[in-house]
């Protein structure tokens, strides 16, 4: 008789139950979705949110070989968390509370990932369902906070290198008097843009060039002084070219001043971690020494 070889089967998704949850979430979810892709088209500061479902499937895709290795073992406990993000969706819509609604999705998302797939299926997806946090716009009284400390923040810095370039500048408030022209640091010159798309990049950054975890946390608390940085060089540059001519201020000039900041801010976090590389290899060098 030949012996009959047995092949390692993989684990099979339940994809009927995920079939019925992702029917359901879709249904109770869509007018919370609609317009949440809504804001992402019409609002400057959450362009970003286009990429953040995307690059979170795509980490979902790259990983469905070690994903496909785990068998499913459904947890019931997560059915509370489902029932928490209907209650706290139910609740939103009756208080027209969009942040707490469009969390709720996230919420429900997880519960479903924990009824079917288990604690183990979470612990892997815990990265790619964090990301999606950041598809949701801040809340308003928090933005509206963060804006103004920014707007002043950036108006001193840029205050400070002005005069160091012995250019003529008062202050007051969020406003730079020069000599050829009035600055009104608003709030699209906030830095709150290029900080909230910073972060969301610095996470993805992190996530396919670093492994070390403390070298990641790093990168992303850095982007705060990075990006206030970049916004006040921003301005700064402002303020010099209106000396030059006070056209350059305005229109085509100056949201181009604003995309190479923000391409700057990016190559900084880069080299930053380079860095931060470099110096960790050496003092671990020095150590086996």
């Amino acid at each position: 008789m030949t012996p009959v070889l047995e092949t390692p089967s993989k684990n099979t998704l339940p994809w009927t139950g995920i079939a019925w949850f992702g029917v359901l979430l879709i249904a109770c979810y869509a007018p919370v979705l609609l317009r949440l892709v809504h804001q992402w088209n019409y609002d400057p500061d959450m362009g970003h949110g286009f990429f953040v479902p995307l690059i979170a499937c795509f980490i979902v895709w790259q990983r469905r070989e070690e994903l496909a290795a785990i068998k499913p073992e459904p947890n019931w406990w997560g059915l509370v968390v489902v029932a928490w993000g209907g209650l706290q969706l139910m609740f939103a819509t009756l208080g027209a509370e969009l942040f707490t609604a469009r969390i709720s999705f996230v919420v429900t998302l997880i519960g479903v990932v924990w009824t079917l797939g288990g604690t183990v299926m979470l612990k892997k997806l815990a990265f790619p369902l964090f990301l999606l946090l950041f598809m949701v716009p801040i809340p308003a009284v928090i933005y509206s906070a963060a804006t103004f400390k920014l707007q002043i923040l950036a108006s001193q810095l840029a205050d400070g290198a002005l005069t160091v370039l012995s250019i003529p500048v008062l202050r007051e408030g969020n406003v730079l008097e020069l000599p050829n022209q009035r600055l009104s640091v608003v709030d699209a010159c906030s830095g709150i843009r290029s900080l909230l798309s910073l972060t969301f990049l610095s996470l993805v950054y992190g996530y396919f060039f670093e492994r070390k975890t403390w070298v990641r946390v790093v990168l992303f608390f850095s982007t705060i002084p990075i990006a206030i940085i970049a916004n006040a060089s921003r301005v700064t540059m402002t303020g010099i070219m209106t000396q030059v001519k006070a056209e350059l201020a305005e229109g085509f000039f100056h949201e181009a001043e604003g995309w190479v900041i923000f391409m700057v801010a990016l190559v900084i976090l880069i080299v930053w971690h380079q860095v931060l590389v470099r110096g960790s290899n050496f003092v671990a060098a020095r150590r086996s020494r």
